[in-house]
């Protein structure tokens, strides 16, 4: 059946968990009265990627207050939604996202697998991929740099498991002193992304948050968004903006 879907590109703070939420709700608020049946929000948007927030302020999923808003969110708006989270299990801590269906239950969880090698000591690495069936089709997900680990195995993977679409939470990030016009930022990820698209038939979408990044391996950076979304046949079909803060809604079909 066609999907509608909804692009969540909203600022994300480091360690600002309840305006990121409030952020992320009324995003979802939003594009849910736009008609949109499956929402995507960034990667780590309730702390923000590798920021040092993530040692005392990680919550538990689906225990934690924020899934916890999510979940009823979801069910409220009936929508399914996923979202990335910096998340804690017995002291250890990743950089996970869920996949929450219209009744408020997580039906997914994915741990990042290939993360950056400077946040190893931020993040624990997923040992696991997987997808879901739901009313929308047969559901995949990654989180930003699983994409584009050497031979595309995780992508890969969950196109030969079936996904239909791999909904991927990001933040993606340039230095001090880019410029969209000077280095046009986006063509790792359509060189990761079509491959998968084409041998696999199936639509990756990949959104990510924009803002400063204040601490962390990273500070100084930004993210700036250029969400995108690709499908079966390797073309990009959408493309968000570059260093604004914006949602969007795209049907998949």
């Amino acid at each position: 059946m066609p999907i509608q879907l909804g692009l969540a590109q909203i600022l994300v703070e480091g360690g600002q968990p309840k305006s990121n939420l409030q952020r992320a709700v009324q995003a979802v608020k939003n594009l849910a009265k736009r008609g949109a049946d499956l929402v995507l929000l960034p990667e780590a948007m309730n702390l923000g990627w590798a920021h040092p927030s993530c040692h005392n302020q990680a919550e538990a999923i689906p225990e934690g207050f924020t899934c916890k808003v999510l979940s009823q969110l979801a069910q409220d708006l009936q929508v399914h939604l996923v979202a990335g989270l910096v998340e804690c299990e017995n002291g250890q801590v990743y950089n996970a996202a869920v996949l929450i269906d219209p009744g408020g239950n997580v039906i997914l969880r994915h741990r990042k697998i290939h993360e950056l090698d400077i946040a190893y000591e931020y993040y624990q690495r997923g040992q696991s991929l997987q997808v879901v069936d739901t009313a929308l089709g047969r559901l995949g997900v990654m989180i930003c740099a699983d994409a584009f680990a050497p031979g595309l195995p995780f992508s890969r993977a969950l196109g030969t498991m079936g996904a239909e679409v791999i909904l991927s939470p990001c933040a993606w990030a340039v230095p001090p002193g880019h410029t969209n016009e000077g280095d046009p930022y986006g063509q790792l990820w359509r060189d990761s992304y079509r491959p998968v698209c084409l041998e696999h038939k199936l639509w990756i979408a990949g959104c990510s948050n924009v803002g400063l990044i204040e601490a962390g391996p990273w500070q100084s950076h930004r993210c700036i968004g250029c969400s995108l979304v690709m499908n079966a046949l390797g073309d990009v079909v959408w493309l968000g903006p570059y260093g604004k803060e914006s949602q969007h809604l795209i049907p998949l079909s």
